[in-house]
């Protein structure tokens, strides 16, 4: 229907003028004036020079403002590049220098080694700018935005996405959560990272409501804003979940007949917030999605649900196919005796790479995109994902996931965090080893711990060796980082 996200919003603008389109902690905007201020903001870019083609790296910020100017960069034909808010200065000139960026807009004032505005001499601007009336909408196979990795070990890339793929996955989106006209999101995730992105540009996409929100630590303001706007559906990362139970106990129950659905995304999540999640809201739809930046979101799965699955990410969504391997890209009739590697096809794929021929060759070919992520298909057709290749432990011939074993430790009234990664055994080719971060003035006891474990686990995913360490290594959004750890 569309090619571009933008597109979609000044359609909407046009059907629907007087429609909440955005709220964030200080304003609002309906559609109509969502439009203007997109328009206002081209205007202030074009003035400055920005042309098709060009790219703009902006630090993001939770605001309607900032997704204002997201959308203003590329309505003309520009290629929006956003960085971590309060990103070091030295960390966006790098990403800046990379992107060939025309210019770099930031909150604060300093020195990016190319032509920089802050967001309160743009305000200015827009104020007093005619709206830019567009000749055309960006073309579907044009570059929409660069996402920079966020991986603290070895070297970020930057995924290049097209707005045919930013439409295919909010496709994807909208399918997989079965996203009604009078949606209304209240979305807390940081709008630099795809996941945060993807959720806004799927009801951007459906003509719904969207409500940012800075941060779940406030937890008085993420219920003011459900009670206010009458919020009907949630997208937190596991981390952000685990806030929201912890600081409000059982408050969310209180939602059970108002949310249609809660979507889950960026990292694995918490066994045992899981299992609170599911109590709280017993008719909820409670959806994981699985997915890369390099793909976006291509499995979907409702596990709340008395049959649910362990390890399930359920079935491909409405764009994609995904496809078992072998090491050599061979497809495999995949099952739990013969696992693979996982891949997906489809019109959410990206392109490739920011100008790096070689990184794209190992991970795109002929439009598929390669995982290391250890998965095959169950006899329901759902799909069973066990972890990446290199972490999954092969204990004498048996798979282990250490997911299990970490959720198992998790459960442990001492462990605060834990991590798990299969170390060499001469015996069995490898074995478990268990990573505790205990609570404060907890005393560390590895027979206790392990013979918590016996208790829930089978023997050979018992670890064979428990060492205590400080923190355990995660990044922002709560990914475990497990190089770190080996």
């Amino acid at each position: 229907m569309f090619d571009s996200i933008v597109q979609a919003v000044f359609h909407y603008a046009d059907v629907q003028p007087n429609k909440l389109c955005l709220a964030d902690d200080q304003s609002e905007v309906t559609y109509s004036q969502y439009r203007q201020l997109i328009q206002r903001y081209a205007a202030v870019f074009h003035s400055a020079g920005v042309r098709a083609g060009d790219t703009v790296l902006v630090e993001a910020c939770q605001t309607v403002e900032y997704l204002a100017m997201e959308l203003a960069i590329q309505l003309l034909g520009a290629i929006f590049v956003p960085v971590e808010h309060n990103c070091a200065r030295d960390k966006i000139a790098s990403f800046a220098k990379r992107a060939e960026a025309r210019c770099v807009i930031a909150c604060s004032e300093a020195e990016y080694g190319v032509e920089h505005f802050t967001f309160d001499q743009l305000r200015t601007q827009q104020v007093e700018a005619a709206c830019y009336e567009p000749a055309g909408f960006p073309e579907a196979d044009s570059i929409s935005e660069i996402l920079f990795s966020t991986g603290t070990t070895g070297k970020e890339k930057g995924i290049v996405i097209t707005h045919k793929n930013n439409i295919a996955l909010a496709e994807n989106v909208i399918y997989g959560v079965e996203m009604e006209k009078d949606n209304v999101e209240l979305i807390p995730s940081p709008m630099n990272h795809s996941h945060g992105l993807r959720r806004y540009y799927a009801n951007m996409y459906n003509g719904c409501t969207v409500i940012l929100l800075g941060s779940v630590m406030n937890i008085l303001r993420f219920f003011q804003a459900l009670d206010k706007y009458g919020v009907n559906s949630i997208d937190l990362v596991p981390t952000a979940l685990s806030v929201v139970l912890k600081l409000s106990k059982t408050k969310l129950s209180e939602y059970k007949d108002r949310l249609r659905y809660i979507q889950f995304g960026a990292a694995p999540m918490m066994e045992a917030d899981q299992q609170k999640i599911c109590q709280l809201l017993p008719q909820t739809r409670l959806y994981n999605f699985y997915g890369s930046t390099e793909s976006g979101c291509i499995c979907i799965y409702n596990f709340n649900r008395p049959d649910d699955k362990k390890h399930c990410i359920g079935k491909p969504a409405h764009n994609a196919e995904i496809i078992i391997v072998d090491d050599e890209h061979r497809p495999i009739s995949s099952s739990a005796e013969n696992t693979g590697l996982l891949a997906s096809i489809g019109k959410m794929n990206m392109p490739g790479y920011w100008k790096d021929e070689e990184e794209t060759s190992r991970v795109l070919i002929d439009g598929v995109v390669y995982t290391n992520d250890v998965a095959y298909y169950d006899q329901d057709g759902d799909i069973i994902l066990l972890g990446r290749k290199g972490d999954v432990i092969n204990v004498g011939g048996n798979k282990v996931s250490p997911e299990e074993i970490e959720n198992a430790a998790k459960s442990i009234p001492e462990v605060a965090d834990c991590g798990v990664i299969p170390v060499p055994d001469s015996m069995k080719g490898s074995v478990p080893k268990l990573f505790v971060q205990l609570q404060p003035g907890a005393a560390f006891d590895p027979i206790a711990i392990r013979s918590f474990l016996a208790g829930k686990l089978e023997p050979y995913k018992v670890p064979e060796y428990i060492e205590q360490i400080q923190r355990i290594p995660r990044s922002y959004n709560g990914k475990l980082l497990r190089k770190e750890l080996k």
